[in-house]
């Protein structure tokens, strides 16, 4: 898998979190959904990924993944920021995953 965050998106990013924020997971969250396939894709900025955690290809910092949530996603996907809505776009050239992607600080919450 390969994660291509755009300009924008990377500038966003820096000014949300701050500079130093360069590590993520990708998580399909299912937290109160009530079924697994019903999913949100989200970010996680995390302090460090867990043991079972792939890493994954990017052209700006480091994203994780768990090997289970890997059958979600497509092999390539884009990150944008679409400032109009002042949202993040997951997107791969086959679909668009979401138009509110959320990225949520998870460096403060234990484990």
């Amino acid at each position: 898998m390969f994660i291509e965050w755009s300009d924008g998106a990377v500038r966003e990013i820096e000014a949300r979190f701050g500079p130093e924020t360069k590590r993520w997971k990708l998580v399909f969250d299912s937290e109160g959904c009530g079924c697994s396939v019903d999913g949100v894709p989200t970010f996680w900025n995390v302090k460090s990924p867990d043991p079972e955690d792939v890493r994954i290809g990017s052209n700006s910092g480091e994203v994780w993944v768990k090997p289970q949530h890997m059958i979600f996603f497509e092999d390539r996907l884009r990150v944008d920021y679409l400032p109009e809505h002042r949202s993040f776009k997951l997107a791969s050239d086959r679909q668009t995953y979401t138009n509110r992607l959320k990225l949520e600080d998870r460096t403060t919450v234990p484990k």
